[in-house]
């Protein structure tokens, strides 16, 4: 079994790609990389291939793995996408990160090691779990992400001080009990939703400081539309949870729910 993969989404992300992959493939943790690519025109797919080929000729086996997608289908199907190729090819821990350098890839081995050592199941990369540690983001958007946090605690009772988080390592067998569910929300809920589940399936959360850097390459992927997924979204999960049981994690039976997303791997 493989020991850790990192999963990061791109959509036209050829200012950050190659920096961020050098940067992750240099760790004194040797991580994999998968990078799950919506059909960015701006030709961050090619470049990944070009970097294959060097890393492929000099590391055997392949540490760099790409799955191209056609078209914007979503942040919360690509990494559902990266996680059951994750499952598929044996990793051990999996982690989720972006690509635009807002989360610092040296945090990522702390992250593994909270899970790895730190007998955790969920690491979560926490802006809030120790003050307010965001990095040139406009006050208005500070706030918001702050106070939706407030919100979903509200709502939900999760203990979790950063639920929106994007930059998180997941245990091989949390994946395996949350895919089996249909996972909703595609966009800013998708992070709430999987924390969510794997709280009400019992597992272990901790949550690891992080200082979040907004990115100076780029073009952000954030809307509105994504904050209005996640108010709704927060009460649909509640309720919802209201009829469900959740079967402690080891009566699981080894299902994962398929979804009809097309994807290659390109070598």
């Amino acid at each position: 079994m493989k020991e850790c993969l990192v999963v990061i989404p791109t959509y036209n992300e050829i200012e950050n790609i190659e920096a961020i992959i050098r940067k992750v493939l240099s760790l004194p943790v040797p991580f994999d990389v998968l990078i799950v690519d919506d059909g960015s025109p701006d030709g961050t797919a090619r470049r990944v291939m070009e970097l294959q080929r060097e890393y492929g000729a000099s590391e055997l086996p392949l540490r760099l793995h790409l799955l191209e997608r056609r078209g914007k289908l979503g942040l919360g199907t690509a990494y559902l996408t990266g996680f059951r190729w994750a499952l598929e090819h044996g990793f051990r821990y999996v982690c989720e990160m972006d690509a635009d350098f807002s989360h610092n890839p040296d945090d990522l081995v702390r992250l593994y090691k909270a899970c790895a050592n730190g007998g955790n199941d969920v690491a979560i990369g926490s802006r809030y779990i120790t003050g307010v540690n965001v990095v040139n983001w406009p006050m208005g958007r500070v706030l918001m992400s702050y106070f939706a946090g407030i919100y979903v605690r509200y709502i939900t009772s999760m203990p979790v001080m950063d639920p929106t988080a994007g930059f998180i390592c997941y245990s091989r067998e949390v994946l395996e009990t949350i895919l089996q569910n249909n996972i909703r929300f595609v966009g800013y809920a998708f992070q709430i939703e999987m924390k969510f589940l794997a709280w009400k399936y019992g597992y272990r959360i901790t949550e690891v400081p992080i200082i979040f850097t907004d990115r100076t390459k780029g073009v952000s992927k954030m809307s509105s539309g994504i904050f209005k997924e996640a108010v709704f979204g927060v009460l649909q999960m509640k309720i919802g949870s209201f009829f469900r049981h959740y079967i402690p994690p080891k009566k699981q039976p080894p299902k994962l729910i398929p979804i009809q997303i097309e994807s290659t791997e390109a070598v």
